[in-house]
């Protein structure tokens, strides 16, 4: 059994004249990327058109199935180990600046991005423009881009760049000491000036933090109701209703601003490239011009999606960290994300106004909030502490519509926010998220026993929880029924 990866990311100390070389580097490697990932994709479209290969794809799935595939993908050249060969020449030719081990690295990145499509999960490849190519790795610390402990510095084909470790931070001298599978070189772009990190990927479990108070009861069940953008936690000793990443709404909105700003220069520099109902002209090949306010505006809002980025990230882990306080067995349904964030493939139309209704469904909520993303973090953490995250069977479980005192399913629309029984009246995410941490071990079905002797615990956290949210003065989501 493998162990576990942990990444601990340290800034580098880069002079003026080793920041000009290292975009160079970086330029050089999104050149390779950019050949790779088009010879790939020529050899797969090559593939494509072969009627053997669709005879295939359409056989059911079995050993002769997968040996025709294999069999074409030989044929066309359609490997990882096809494009390390392929690449070979580039190393060679760049060896001043990228080593032949980083070199196959980004050639199997490229081949990475076209085996999401060949299995259906993605639509088209990207190439990378000018200024965004932003890391570079080595297979392992041994050759290229590599550490050294005892003068803490990262040398690289002539390049040796200081680690900034400060001596107050124990965590990253204790995960030090382990053993580095490889490092990475990640280029950020903060208040537009570039920044270089390392980040060391680490084996093994990362070092307890001294501030951890996660919880030592590996059988405290803790349930969890996962929205769009909230979050419903049930407990022994709590009971909460958050919004997922909260305040960052302020810098969504001045997000949007800049975006519309954006979209209206770039409208007023190239009228040519736009048809009469606002839509882009694709026959016409001319350059985009770009003005310098259009420049400027382009920065302040990658700075701006930088910022919404870090603090969404810092928000999670400070509820994931909360979550892990109030028990280990922590249950979640499992959710289809990447389903809610498509649009609806239904044309309907509304009857009182004769109009159609929009396709859009909660593509921009889940980008803002996003919710898996937690529930990743979550796991992760989990992991290190030799668990994991334990998904419901969502289908027969229906927390959403079970109701555990007549043992029924009623299904209820979206709209209605409170169910009512004779006990009182609890809001539904808080339900379900009570009837999720009281399933039974096999995941798909509920304990309707263990429910009724935690009822009375679980109600009075409930009123403390509603009476805390009604007394907050800002505006609640329309999601939560107050």
């Amino acid at each position: 059994m493998s162990l576990p990866t942990y990444v601990v990311t340290l800034p580098l100390k880069v002079e003026t004249w080793q920041g000009h070389i290292l975009e160079k580097r970086l330029n050089i490697g999104r050149n390779i990327y950019n050949a790779c990932l088009g010879e790939t994709w020529r050899r797969y479209t090559y593939m494509i058109r072969n009627p053997q290969y669709w005879e295939a794809v359409r056989m059911p799935k079995g050993k002769e199935r997968n040996q025709l595939l294999t069999q074409l993908k030989n044929q066309y050249c359609v490997r990882k180990f096809d494009l390390n060969r392929y690449v070979q020449g580039m190393g060679r030719k760049f060896k001043r600046n990228i080593g032949s081990q980083m070199a196959q690295n980004i050639a199997e990145r490229a081949f990475r991005a076209v085996e999401k499509i060949m299995y259906g999960k993605g639509r088209k490849v990207r190439f990378c423009s000018v200024g965004q190519f932003f890391s570079l790795e080595e297979k392992t610390n041994k050759t290229g881009f590599r550490y050294f402990s005892e003068n803490k510095c990262i040398e690289w084909l002539g390049l040796i760049m200081p680690v900034i470790l400060k001596d107050c931070d124990e965590y990253a001298h204790i995960a030090l000491q382990g053993n580095i599978k490889y490092c990475r070189l990640v280029k950020k772009v903060i208040r537009g000036n570039n920044r270089y990190f390392v980040q060391f990927v680490l084996e093994g479990f990362p070092p307890r933090k001294r501030n951890q108070n996660y919880s030592k009861d590996e059988s405290a069940r803790v349930g969890l109701d996962i929205g769009i953008s909230t979050l419903a936690i049930a407990s022994e000793n709590e009971v909460k209703l958050f919004e997922l990443a909260e305040g960052l709404s302020v810098d969504e909105r001045q997000k949007r601003i800049l975006q519309r700003t954006l979209e209206r220069r770039r409208r007023a520099n190239n009228p040519n490239k736009y048809n009469t109902d606002g839509t882009i002209n694709k026959s016409n090949r001319e350059k985009w011009v770009r003005s310098e306010n259009y420049k400027k505006t382009r920065k302040e809002l990658a700075e701006m999606s930088r910022k919404i980025a870090d603090k969404r990230k810092l928000a999670h882990n400070i509820l994931a960290n909360y979550i892990l306080t109030l028990g280990l067995d922590i249950r979640v349904e499992t959710m289809n994300f990447k389903g809610l964030q498509a649009k609806a493939k239904k044309t309907e139309m509304n009857k009182k106004t004769r109009r159609f209704k929009r396709k859009k469904r909660f593509g921009k909520s889940l980008a803002n909030r996003a919710p898996s993303m937690l529930l990743t973090i979550i796991d992760n953490k989990l992991k290190y502490l030799g668990l994991s995250l334990k998904r419901i069977d969502t289908a027969r479980v229906k927390a959403s519509q079970f109701e555990h005192f007549t043992q029924t399913y009623i299904k209820k629309k979206l709209s209605k926010r409170w169910n009512h029984f004779e006990q009182g009246d609890v809001q539904r995410d808080l339900y379900s998220a009570f009837l999720i941490k009281n399933t039974k071990d096999n995941l798909r079905e509920i304990d309707v026993r263990r429910a009724n002797k935690t009822w009375d615990n679980f109600f009075e956290k409930h009123e403390q929880e509603i009476e805390r949210i009604k007394q907050m003065t800002r505006k609640q989501l329309g999601s939560i029924g107050l």
